[in-house]
């Protein structure tokens, strides 16, 4: 309970923090739209020096708190790497904030359960705890830290099933479900017990609509397999030597406040833009849909690639959002008659990419019903989550996590071999 409770303390920090980032961005450019070209070079300049900053960070004192940090957490379960978790915990929430306030275009709820994980290993280190002991607590702590992240206990619980221990007692069952439940609790005392997004709808989806959500399924398969190789593909790339990553560090945090002078709502995690699509206030005509996923697509995988602390969970979902909500927009206009909401596809496109990239559909069918509160939505779910998770098996893709555990574990051996 102690690990739960401590987890959902650091939640609510990360939280608080990076709303007080995005209140500093959305400000600084107010004041930069008062100054025409000079206010972009400032806009430019603070973002660069944010993402230049939020990158050292990290290559400097802990590069294992880089990206989402989740595959360094499957790792310590595994064995594989130890877990410098007092470390881990200090640069991962300074590198979020200072990165994601200076606009990176990626979430807060990766570094969450990296940064539960690491409570989680200071509470086991603090007890002595014995090696399964510690395992236990850390897998506990990491879902923790997401049921805190999405106020969603349940997701947090069926996280570490599907992700983080493919084999797990009763008692590191019980340990997980104690510490969602404790950091949940933190989590709704701190920000209240609302879900985390509104969806009026008018009723259950007919069951005559399956097969429509069985395609969208399909199409966030394809797009969620494209989506991970894109991804890879391009931390491949990346600048090796340190004045070149340096350099590129520079050049993106520029083009991040470019980018957040003409369009601000294609930076940050996303929220707000999924909150707006959910409530029905962003009505976006299709083309402008293509164009929003386009950029945010292409943003999430260059920020990414900065390697400093964020995730990838909270702009996965803002680009299954926009997905569901131009493809339902699209058939209500070429089918009036068919009882389409797109909100409704929306919802179940944010599921079905999250499994297309994470494959792990049961969290995201929960994660979905919990940060709704809408039951009604299960089964168009269910069967846009298995359809997407049916395509990225068959394409023979690896969950995402597991393939950048992979590459990391592939570049310490070649480290060592030198």
């Amino acid at each position: 309970m102690l690990a739960g409770l401590l987890a959902g303390c650091a939640a609510v920090g990360f939280h608080l923090g990076m709303d007080a980032g995005e209140a500093w961005r959305a400000r600084l450019q107010d004041f930069a739209h008062g100054y025409g070209a000079s206010g972009l070079a400032i806009a430019a300049a603070a973002s660069a020096l944010c993402v230049f900053l939020a990158a050292w960070l990290v290559e400097r004192f802990a590069p294992e708190a880089a990206g989402s940090g989740i595959p360094h957490v499957k790792a310590v379960l595994m064995g594989l790497r130890g877990f410098r978790w007092a470390r881990v915990l200090a640069v991962k929430f300074l590198s979020g904030l200072i990165g994601m306030g200076g606009g990176l275009t990626l979430g807060r709820e990766g570094p969450t359960v990296q940064m539960g994980g690491a409570v989680a290993e200071g509470v086991a280190t603090a007890c002595s705890s014995s090696p399964d002991e510690r395992r236990a607590l850390i897998a506990a702590g990491a879902g923790a830290g997401l049921a805190a992240a999405f106020n969603a206990p349940l997701s947090g619980l069926i996280f570490v099933l599907e992700e983080l221990r493919e084999r797990c007692s009763s008692p590191e069952f019980f340990a997980a479900a104690v510490a969602c439940l404790a950091a949940d609790t933190v989590c709704r005392l701190a920000l209240g017990e609302l879900p985390a997004f509104r969806v009026g709808i008018s009723g259950a989806p007919s069951l005559t609509m399956l097969p429509v959500f069985v395609g969208l399924g399909v199409s966030c398969g394809l797009l969620g397999v494209a989506f991970n190789r894109t991804l890879l593909a391009v931390q491949r790339l990346c600048p090796g030597r340190p004045g070149s990553r340096k350099a590129f560090w520079l050049g993106w945090g520029g083009s991040i406040g470019l980018v957040g002078w003409l369009a601000p709502d294609l930076l940050g995690g996303g929220q707000g833009l999924v909150g707006r699509i959910l409530d029905g206030e962003a009505s976006l005509a299709p083309s402008l849909v293509a164009l929003y996923f386009a950029a945010r697509f292409a943003l999430t995988i260059g920020s990414y690639a900065t390697g400093a602390a964020g995730g990838i969970f909270a702009p996965i979902l803002l680009l299954g959002a926009l997905l569901g909500l131009g493809s339902g927009t699209l058939i209500q206009q070429m089918a009036p008659v068919l009882p389409v909401e797109p909100k409704v596809f929306a919802v179940a496109g944010m599921a079905a990419l999250f499994t297309g990239v994470v494959q792990a559909p049961l969290t995201g069918v929960v994660l979905m019903i919990e940060m709704t509160g809408n039951y009604a939505l299960i089964l168009p779910l269910l069967a846009a989550c298995f359809a997407a998770q049916a395509v990225a098996a068959r394409l023979h893709d690896l969950p995402i996590y597991e393939a950048l555990l992979e590459r990391e574990l592939r570049e310490s051996r070649g480290l060592r071999s030198r």
